[in-house]
């Protein structure tokens, strides 16, 4: 499978203090991959500069063989890479279908807008149910669906999620997960942060293991599973 997502040497600091150190990463087209690790390993600075939304110290980050070094956040997105970010960050004030509308900002006109919407619905008929509520008003659970079918409706090639099962009912998790599941088998690529990461190994193909803010492991998801240090310290 060809590198659709390629990060050489990717460093990130906040003021003095590194999050990100040298870190080497690939997702190839159609993969799922996972970034685990402890809290403060540095896997949601990982994705935020990949995404654009805080400038790496060192590093270089290709996607689709295009060098993302001067191409800002909103520009990343209308390339096909998106980011449902950790805390959902969903617009209170607009009602549901307003905020799944944002998310198609960068396409020029309507044409399959509306496909899209009814896509979005699909995965999600809660969504539907409440689309002229205000966003602000729906649980976590259906904030979390929100901010997914948000980013979907980018059309995304490569989906980025962090922590979609954090502050979750485990039925709620089941169902987001069910459906981010959907997501890849329609041909979506996935890079997945999870504090879940048992369930982050079962749903992907490749994991890399963050510590202190460096890789330590990459292999298999299925092999993560069966390795006795990853099971002890992150597997329970």
């Amino acid at each position: 499978m060809t590198a659709l997502l390629q990060v050489e040497g990717l460093s990130v600091h906040y003021g003095g203090i590194e999050a990100v150190t040298g870190l080497d990463l690939e997702v190839r087209q159609g993969e799922r991959v996972t970034l685990i690790g402890a809290n403060g390993a540095g896997k949601s600075s990982t994705l935020k500069a990949l995404a654009g939304l805080v400038v790496p110290s060192a590093g270089s980050i290709r996607y689709d063989g295009v060098d993302l070094r001067t191409v800002p956040a909103w520009q990343r997105v209308g390339r096909g890479l998106s980011l449902v970010p950790e805390g959902r960050g969903v617009f209170s004030r607009l009602s549901v279908e307003e905020n799944l509308l944002m998310g198609a900002y960068h396409r020029n006109g309507a044409t399959g807008l509306y496909e899209e919407l009814e896509r979005v619905y699909g995965l999600f008929t809660r969504l539907h149910e409440r689309r002229h509520q205000a966003a602000g008003t729906l649980s976590g659970g259906e904030q979390q669906m929100l901010a997914i079918g948000r980013a979907l409706m980018a059309a995304p090639r490569l989906l980025m999620l962090d922590e979609p099962s954090m502050g979750l009912a485990p039925l709620m998790v089941e169902r987001i997960f069910e459906v981010i599941r959907n997501i890849a088998e329609a041909g979506v690529t996935l890079l997945l942060v999870e504090q879940n990461a048992r369930l982050a190994l079962e749903i992907c193909d490749r994991a890399y293991v963050m510590e202190s803010g460096r890789i330590v492991l990459t292999d298999s998801a299925a092999r993560c599973l069966d390795n006795p240090l990853v099971r002890s310290a992150y597997l329970g």
